[in-house]
C-alpha cells in the first residue's frame, strides 16, 4: 500500500518513505566523486586539482536549485495539507519554469566570469586551463543540474520518492559507464569526466520534466500557470536555508583551497578534494533523511495536526543518533582505503597525511546531522528565517572563522578540525531554536 503524506509515521514507515532520498541524495554526490576517481587514476593529479578547484562554483549556481527545490516543496506540501491541490500545482509549475530561465542566465554567466575569478585566486599555468576545460563543458549543463537538484524534492511531494529514485540512480549508473567509455577506454582525460557527468545531469532533468508534463498520477503535474510573487518570494525565503547553505559551502570550499595552496600547494588541494567528495557522501544520509522528511513536516504543519509533528520530530531525533554514530565509525575504520581509492600506493607520504586529516575531519560527523536535520525542520515549517539563521552561521561564520583562524594556533591540523568546531557551535543554535519554537508550533 502507498505511503500517503496525511498518514501517521512509525519507525519503519518512517524509513521506508524517506529510504528513496537518501539512496537518491548519495547517488547525486557520488557524480562528482566518480569523475574524481577516474580523473585521479587516468588523467593525473593536476586535473584532479582542476575537478577540485572548478567545482565549488557549479555549487554555487546550483545553490539556486536548492533554495527552490526545498523553499517550493515546502510550501507546495503545505499548501497540499491546506487541501489547495490546483494552487499547489500552479505554484509548482512555475517555479520549475523559472528554474529553467535562472539555470540559462547563469551557464551564459558562469562561461564568461570564471576565468577571471580563478586568475584572482592565483590559479595559473596547466592548474587555470585544466580547470576552464572542465568549466567550458559542464556551465552549459547547470540548467539540467538545477532542474534536477529541484525534482529531487518535488519527487518526494508528488507521493513519488521512487521515481526520484529510479531517475537518480539510472543517471549515475550512466555516469559511471560513460566515465569508463570516455576516460578508461577512449582515453579522453578531464573533458571525458566532463562530458559524462553533464549528460547524466540531462538524463536527471529531462525524464521527471516529462513525467510531470505527462498525464500522472501523482500529487503534481507540470501545465500552465502565472507569476505568483508572495509565492516566489515565500518559495525564496523558505529555501534561504539551503541557498545560503550550499552558497557558503562552496565559498568554504574555495577558502580551503586558497589555504591548502598557500600551506601545502598542489598535494594540500588534493587532499581536500578527497575529503570533500567523501565528506558529501557521508553527508547525503542526513541530507537525504532531511528532504524526504520535509514534505511529512509541511503537510502536517498546514494541516495543524501537532500530534504528527512532535511524532516526527521525537522519531528523527533519535534515527539521527544511532546514523551518526554508525557513520563515523564507518569513517574511521575506512579512512586508509578511501585514501588508496584515490592516490597511489607509492606516494605513501600523501596517503598518510590524507588519512591523518581525514580521520579529525570525519569527527564532524557525530554532530553534523544534528544541524542539517534542524535547518531543514524550521524550512519544512515555513520558518526560513530561522532555517537560514542555523544554515548560515554552521557554515559561512562558524566554519569560515574556524578555517581562518585555527590554522594560526594549530597549523594544518588547525584546518581539519575547522569543521567539527564549527558544528558544535551550530549545535548550540540548533538547539536554542528548537526548544524556543516548540510553543508556537506545538512538536
Amino acid at each position: 500500500m502507498a505511503i500517503q503524506l496525511s498518514d501517521h509515521f512509525t519507525y519503519g514507515k518512517l524509513l521506508r518513505f524517506t529510504l528513496p532520498s537518501v539512496i537518491m541524495v548519495i547517488f547525486t554526490s557520488i557524480y562528482s566523486v566518480i569523475d574524481g576517481l577516474f580523473v585521479a587514476n587516468f588523467a593525473g593529479a593536476t586535473p584532479f586539482a582542476a575537478v577540485n578547484i572548478v567545482w565549488p562554483f557549479i555549487m554555487i549556481v546550483s545553490a539556486f536549485g536548492f533554495m527552490l527545490g526545498s523553499g517550493g516543496s515546502a510550501l507546495v506540501a503545505k499548501t497540499l495539507g491546506e487541501s489547495h491541490s490546483y494552487k499547489a500545482n500552479r505554484i509548482f509549475s512555475m517555479l520549475i519554469y523559472i528554474t529553467l530561465t535562472i539555470g540559462a542566465v547563469f551557464a551564459v554567466a558562469g562561461l564568461f566570469l570564471l576565468k577571471p575569478i580563478l586568475l584572482a585566486f592565483g590559479v595559473e599555468g596547466k592548474l587555470l586551463s585544466d580547470s576552464m576545460l572542465y568549466a567550458r563543458i559542464l556551465f552549459p549543463a547547470v540548467p539540467a543540474l538545477m532542474l534536477q537538484v529541484i525534482f529531487q524534492s518535488f519527487t518526494v511531494t508528488a507521493e513519488r520518492p521512487k521515481l526520484g529514485l529510479f531517475v537518480t540512480v539510472f543517471a549515475g549508473v550512466l555516469n559511471f559507464i560513460l566515465d569508463i567509455l570516455f576516460i578508461a577506454v577512449w582515453g579522453w582525460g578531464l573533458a571525458g569526466a566532463a562530458y559524462a557527468t553533464a549528460a547524466s545531469q540531462v538524463i536527471g532533468a529531462v525524464v521527471p520534466l516529462l513525467y510531470f508534463a505527462l498525464p500522472n498520477k501523482s500529487l503534481l503535474h507540470l501545465g500552465r500557470t502565472k507569476l505568483y510573487m508572495r509565492a516566489l518570494v515565500k518559495t525564496c525565503t523558505n529555501g534561504a536555508s539551503e541557498f545560503l547553505t550550499n552558497i557558503s559551502i562552496s565559498l568554504v570550499g574555495i577558502l580551503y583551497n586558497y589555504q591548502m595552496l598557500r600551506l601545502l600547494g598542489e598535494a594540500g588541494v588534493i587532499i581536500y578534494g578527497i575529503i570533500s567528495y567523501v565528506n558529501f557522501i557521508f553527508l547525503a544520509a542526513f541530507i537525504g533523511y532531511t528532504v524526504g522528511c520535509n514534505p511529512l513536516v509541511g503537510f502536517h504543519y498546514g494541516a495543524g495536526n501537532k500530534d504528527e509533528l512532535k511524532n516526527l520530530l521525537r522519531k528523527s531525533l533519535r534515527l539521527i543518533v544511532i546514523a551518526a554514530l554508525l557513520l563515523t565509525f564507518i569513517a574511521e575504520v575506512s579512512a586508509p582505503l578511501i585514501a588508496e581509492i584515490f592516490i597511489d600506493d607509492d606516494d605513501y607520504d600523501l596517503l598518510r597525511m590524507t588519512v591523518f586529516a581525514f580521520r579529525i575531519y570525519a569527527v564532524s560527523f557525530l554532530l553534523s546531522g544534528f544541524n542539517i536535520y534542524a535547518s531543514g525542520f524550521f524550512t519544512a515549517l515555513n520558518n526560513g528565517l530561522i532555517s537560514a539563521v542555523i544554515s548560515f552561521s554552521r557554515t559561512m561564520i562558524f566554519e569560515c572563522l574556524c578555517v581562518l583562524l585555527l590554522p594560526l594556533i594549530l597549523g594544518v591540523n588547525g584546518i581539519w578540525l575547522a569543521i567539527t568546531v564549527a558544528e558544535i557551535m551550530a549545535l548550540c543554535i540548533s538547539i536554542f531554536f528548537i526548544k524556543k519554537m516548540r510553543g508556537r508550533y506545538g512538536y
